[in-house]
């Protein structure tokens, strides 16, 4: 990287514009930037580290204004930096955010907010980058492959840091190398190796607590069953099995005998209770069978009798329903004859009433044949001259349209011209306020820029508030989640540790009088430990408080990255100016957006009036279109209105003798169409009166011939036989269920079981009496229990034995796929105590700072090769790994080694001159390992700032003799300094000059002494 051009205005304290040709000073390849104290030598590299990355050097960022104080009230501080780097030429320009006096005078200032811009050179033209600062700094960061720290320590060489630097210590020198080499990766390794040793060590506790559980399942099971073995389960829990030293496959072979051996004596108990219950329910079915048939026997003979009684009553219903269905057959032929009577009686009356209308319409009722003829002839005379009157209507129609057609055109002609005046001078005002508007829409460019930035500035505030609530909120839910995972943890401990304690309870359950005690032998056991609650229930409520405890455990971890995360999104929004006063930056945006407002509206107002004024333009053409148009058909109109009055004088002429005093034909043929629709009805009326009488005999002979054959003397007697229809359904019923009745009986009767029961009867078979079949039907009962409980019994052993090969098998599942675990846990645990100093470590050096050690040995090495020139080869730095006092950690140690003597020293020993010597040594040594650690970038361009008034005229020659070589390779080093030999020894010089209005710069060729 090489800086070619600086310009500086109202900054630090440079009131005024500043060039500075970097490249006019590279023409020697070192240069003295000299001036008296306080004049702003060290601003000159402030404004170089401002430009690169929008802040300056170390404590002068909180401490320092930026802008100079000598500068005029609305001069804007500004910084531009031309230079070069990975074979690309660039410029930026940068200004700080600063107060400008109110346009308006009325707050006194206005913040105005940082601004950046990025050119970058394109085949010899500048191109603009990007204006917004995030994307600038991560542009710039980019392209030097360093960040702030890493520039200020490896282009600008503070010598008062490096001094500090060589006389810290370890714990010092490992805060600066981690952040000039960015060795944060190393110690993420160390915490996630970390992570993965807790993590294993947690799947090695888990599966032996899971190892514990199966036991003590299996010993749960093994009570359940009542056998007597003696097992680990029997004193402190099964997971006693491992302290012990017993082998818990062992173990679980002789449960799974002893639970099978139990399972086959209850089969055999239950298959003997089966065999019995069977025999005393056969015996019980076969008692309440023989009881049921005798009941039966009893209930058919009593229905029996029932039967005989209504026998009568039946006989009487059937008669009577047969007399009814010989009535019904002549139904038909009697409503046919009160059906033709009711009809001759309704034509009668039509009749009458039809030829009375005709009487009140004054037309002859006796013949209405005749007049029918007569009056259809008239109406198609006039159905056939219809058109003709339509015609004679649709010429009036028309020709009353044209008329009011020509008028209409005629008006329209008239508003056409008045539209026309008003619309010209109306284009004439519309005119002349677009050349007012013109000159204020011209400025609207420029103001929507400003109002953009101040947005942006609102935005960035308001993303910072609501972050910082974000942090708060996210940390309150994180410190919530720790409690909360804590609580868990500690219920699962508290369960565990009753579960142990309950242990006691669990293995007294199992004592038998004057069987021996499992723990000490005793055939005597005067008072066991009572148990609070199962094993089995105990293991499942642990496992489960484990998953929640592990559960709360994962969610407090995701938190804590979130609490992380928020916490970078503030830094970030605070670096683009998101701490400003929200009040301000609202203000500004305010202003901002007012003014651009009055802009769009004056543009929106141009753009309305250029567009009303083409609109009126082309209404003005149209306009006068219409009105030749208008005046061109008014004339049309008029020819046509004559024409049309010829027509209708003609038509209406013709068709006045066909009205016959009415209004219009239709008129006439509406009247002749009711006319004959009378005459047509009652000719109708009388066809219908001959129809009827001919039915109502026709009726009549039907019957007479039918009532012969249903044995009826009249249609009187058939209609009193008749019955209601619900009368009909209730005897049909009635019959039905008694001959149903009958037939079931005969069934009955005829079935085996009454036939035997007759049979038992008979010959004296009686059943048994109901307190005998009780008392046999309870033992079947109590049989029957006592096989379902020793089924069940059986069943439930089955479920044991088959439990506890199951979880025999998971054990030994469970116990292989815990071997690897365990050896990855062991190999984990050493490895992470390992890379973070401890374990086997002696030297107590993490893998971080080893990484920093092998850095700071390349860094020695570097600075000693200067050092020897410097002193004359009397001094070299070395790194030294002796282990420290009192077990402090190792592996940072910088001493001195005096080849005069041979002696290796300590660098507080050395004198201020020395002292110099080998922290500008270490400086530039650093730099040079900093630059290849940043990937190799090349910095063309270096900055030493003070020290070298310490130096005698020797050691000073020497260390201008070392800082001479830096320019091989066409690299500039420029000297910050006050010191009058180094002004007779360096020909091209920045020279600060102070004053009482603030500071200016120049360049000068000095001849030397």
């Amino acid at each position: 990287m090489r800086i070619h051009r600086l310009d500086i205005e109202a900054f630090g304290p440079f009131a005024t514009p500043q060039h500075i040709d970097f490249d006019q000073l590279s023409a020697q390849g070192l240069f003295l930037l000299n001036g008296a104290t306080g004049a702003g030598k060290t601003s000159i590299l402030d404004a170089i580290c401002f430009a690169l990355y929008g802040s300056v050097p170390g404590a002068r960022q909180e401490g320092k204004r930026l802008r100079s104080d000598h500068a005029a009230p609305g001069a804007e501080p500004r910084v531009v930096c031309e230079f070069s780097a990975r074979g690309r030429r660039f410029e930026v320009t940068r200004s700080p955010a600063w107060d400008r006096p109110s346009a308006r005078g009325r707050n006194g200032f206005t913040t105005q907010q940082a601004k950046t811009l990025l050119r970058e050179r394109v085949k010899g033209t500048w191109e603009e980058k990007s204006s917004r600062n995030d994307e600038v700094g991560a542009e710039l960061s980019d392209v030097l492959g360093m960040d702030r720290e890493q520039f200020t320590r490896v282009v600008m060489l503070p010598q008062g840091d490096f001094a500090a630097f060589l006389r810290s210590k370890a714990g010092d020198r490992l805060e600066l190398l981690q952040k000039l080499f960015g060795t944060q990766r190393f110690e993420a390794v160390e915490r996630h190796l970390a992570r993965q040793a807790v993590l294993a060590a947690g799947a090695v506790q888990e599966n032996t607590a899971e190892l514990t559980m199966l036991l003590d399942r299996v010993a749960a099971e093994r009570q359940q069953l009542g056998t007597t073995q003696a097992g680990p389960g029997d004193s402190e829990g099964a997971s006693a099995t491992i302290v012990a030293g017993q082998d818990p496959e062992e173990w679980l072979a002789g449960v799974e005998d002893e639970a099978t051996a139990e399972w086959q004596r209850r089969q055999d108990h239950a298959a003997e209770a089966g065999f019995l219950a069977t025999r005393l329910a056969a015996k019980a079915v076969e008692s309440q069978d023989k009881a049921a048939r005798h009941g039966r026997l009893a209930a058919a003979m009593q229905r029996r009798v029932l039967l005989e009684l209504a026998a009568p009553r039946a006989q009487e219903n059937r008669e009577r329903l047969g007399r009814h269905r010989r009535a019904a057959v002549l139904s038909g032929q009697l409503d046919a004859v009160d059906s033709a009577a009711r009809k001759v009686e309704a034509v009668a009356g039509l009749a009458a009433g039809i030829r009375a209308k005709l009487d009140a319409a004054g037309i002859d009722p006796q013949n209405p044949a005749t007049s029918l003829e007569s009056v259809k002839a008239s109406c198609a005379v006039l159905e056939a001259r219809l058109p003709d009157e339509q015609r004679l209507e649709g010429i009036a129609t028309r020709l009353s349209a044209k008329r009011a057609a020509s008028a209409e055109h005629a008006a329209a002609a008239e508003a056409a011209r008045s539209a026309l005046d008003q619309l010209r001078d109306e284009a004439a005002d519309v005119e002349s306020q677009i050349t007012v508007l013109e000159p204020v829409a011209g400025k609207l460019a420029e103001l929507e820029r400003e109002a953009a930035a101040a947005t942006e500035l609102v935005e960035i505030v308001a993303r910072h508030a609501t972050a910082a609530e974000d942090l708060e909120d996210i940390t309150g839910k994180h410190l919530r989640a720790r409690t909360v995972s804590q609580d868990a943890r500690q219920q699962w401990l508290d369960l565990r540790e009753l579960r142990l304690a309950n242990a006691a309870g669990e293995l007294a359950a199992a004592l038998e009088d004057g069987s021996p005690c499992a723990v000490c032998g005793s055939t005597d056991h005067p008072n066991p430990a009572a148990a609070v609650r199962s094993a089995l229930s105990l293991a499942q409520e642990e496992e489960e408080l484990k998953e929640l405890f592990d559960t709360c455990e994962k969610a407090e971890a995701k938190l804590a990255e979130q609490v992380s995360a928020a916490a970078q999104v503030l830094a970030g929004l605070k670096a683009q100016g998101g701490s400003a006063d929200a009040a301000d930056a609202g203000t500004k945006r305010e202003d901002a957006r007012k003014a651009l407002s009055e802009a769009r509206k004056a543009e929106a107002s141009l753009e309305v009036l250029r567009s009303r004024h083409k609109s009126l333009d082309r209404r003005i053409a149209l306009v006068e279109e219409e009105r030749a148009g208008s005046l061109s058909a008014a004339a049309q109109a008029a020819s046509e209105v004559g024409l049309f009055e010829e027509q209708l004088t003609e038509l209406e002429t013709e068709l006045s003798g066909l009205r016959g005093g009415f209004k219009s034909l239709r008129e006439r043929l509406e009247a002749l169409s009711a006319e004959r629709t009378l005459l047509q009805q009652a000719a109708d009326a009388d066809r219908d009166i001959e129809s009827a009488a001919q039915s109502q005999a026709d009726a009549f002979a039907s019957l007479d011939r039918a009532l012969p054959e249903s044995g009826f003397g009249s249609a009187e007697e058939a209609r009193r036989e008749l019955l209601p229809p619900a009368d009909v359904v209730g005897l049909e019923k009635d019959l039905t269920d008694f001959d149903a009745e009958s037939s079931r009986l005969d069934e009955l009767f005829a079935g085996e079981d009454l036939v035997l029961a007759a049979k038992e009867a008979g010959i004296g078979e009686l059943p048994l009496p109901e307190a005998e079949l009780d008392g046999l039907e309870q033992l079947a009962a109590e049989a029957a229990d006592k096989a379902r409980e020793a089924a069940v019994a059986a069943g439930l052993a089955g479920k044991s034995v088959q439990a506890v090969v199951r979880l025999r098998a998971e054990y030994g599942v469970l116990a292989q796929s815990g071997k690897e675990p365990r050896k990855k846990a062991r190999l984990l645990a050493e490895l992470a105590d390992t890379v973070r100093g401890a374990g086997d470590n002696s030297y107590r050096m993490s893998l971080n700072t080893y990484v920093l050690a092998a850095r700071l040995e390349q860094v020695a090495i570097a600075a000693s090769e200067r050092l020897v020139a410097m002193s004359d080869g009397r001094y070299t730095l070395q790194h030294t790994d002796a282990k420290a006092a009192r077990g402090a950690k190792s592996g940072l140690g910088l001493e001195v080694v005096d080849e005069w003597t041979g002696q290796h020293r300590d660098t507080s020993t050395l004198s201020g001159g020395e002292s110099f010597m080998a922290s500008l040594s270490l400086a530039l040594g650093l730099a040079d390992v900093v630059q290849q650690e940043a990937g190799g970038v090349d910095i063309e361009t270096l900055f030493v700032d003070e020290g070298f008034g310490s130096l005698d005229e020797q050691a000073l020659e020497q260390v201008m003799d070392a800082l001479e070589g830096l320019r091989d390779g066409g690299r500039v080093v420029g000297l910050v300094s006050h010191v009058a030999e180094m002004k007779q020894r360096i020909t091209s010089q920045v020279q600060v000059v102070k004053g009482r209005h603030g500071s200016t710069v120049r360049i000068a060729e000095a001849v030397p002494a």
